[in-house]
């Protein structure tokens, strides 16, 4: 009981203290927002374009928001010794981490709503599979929040944190094929795309809103959940060979 309450204190301590910082604003939330903007005037009156851009912009508003998030919590907190004095509570080093990513995710998925509450005002969007849409969204915030996690503990400054982020977040945008289908990409950028774990996360939302994905919907499930462990353990590896062993 005493890890659980640690638990929701760490979460709710980084809500009330990072929530609102510069770069949560600018990267979490106004650069989503400015893409989202971007691509549906750039689609114009054709509402039926709108389905096809709204994976890739969803996917983007959750990638910035998750990576974003971390970049301050961990980063600032190693600046400034208190993520040391934290590995010293009395809870176990996966649920410390939990801890510190949680608030992450819901931010990243939170994120997500603003791109669909967009287009439902611009398109008919009743053939959306939402129950897909749903795991795929928590998912995609996972794998970012645990990336963002992994680039956090690397890193020493949050501007570091933001520009080694971006290192991954931009090169994601084109590769993933959240806007441009990785068929069209040169044959030798195609392993890399599958080797990003947007990849999978952006092909189950492009079948679920338009029904064109590339892979069965199960092997994307189980392929972006690798991921999001893999990335974990990774970053728990991190913490223990640098703060504790």
């Amino acid at each position: 009981m005493r890890q659980w309450i640690a638990f929701w204190n760490i979460i709710l301590k980084d809500m009330r203290a990072y929530y609102l910082k510069p770069p949560n604003i600018s990267w979490g939330l106004i650069f989503p927002v400015a893409w989202t903007g971007m691509f549906f005037i750039k689609s114009g009156s054709g509402k039926e374009s709108i389905p096809s851009l709204l994976p890739g912009v969803i996917a983007i508003s959750v990638l910035f928001g998750t990576t974003s998030m971390l970049a301050v919590t961990v980063t600032f907190e190693k600046k400034n010794r208190s993520f040391e004095r934290l590995l010293l509570a009395p809870i176990s080093l996966e649920l410390l981490m939990l801890a510190k990513t949680s608030g992450a995710i819901f931010f990243g998925a939170a994120n997500a709503l603003v791109p669909v509450i967009l287009a439902m005002f611009l398109a008919d969007l009743s053939q959306v599979a939402w129950m897909t849409v749903l795991p795929a969204v928590f998912l995609i915030a996972v794998a970012s929040t645990f990336l963002g996690l992994f680039i956090a503990v690397s890193v020493s400054e949050v501007f570091e944190a933001q520009t080694f982020s971006n290192f991954f977040r931009f090169p994601m945008i084109f590769l993933c094929g959240l806007f441009f289908p990785i068929d069209s990409l040169p044959i030798f950028l195609k392993p890399l795309s599958y080797l990003l774990p947007l990849t999978y996360g952006a092909d189950i939302l492009h079948g679920a809103v338009h029904g064109k994905n590339i892979m069965p919907l199960g092997l994307d499930f189980l392929l972006i959940t690798g991921f999001c462990i893999a990335l974990f353990c990774i970053s728990l590896r991190n913490v223990n060979r640098k703060w504790i062993v």
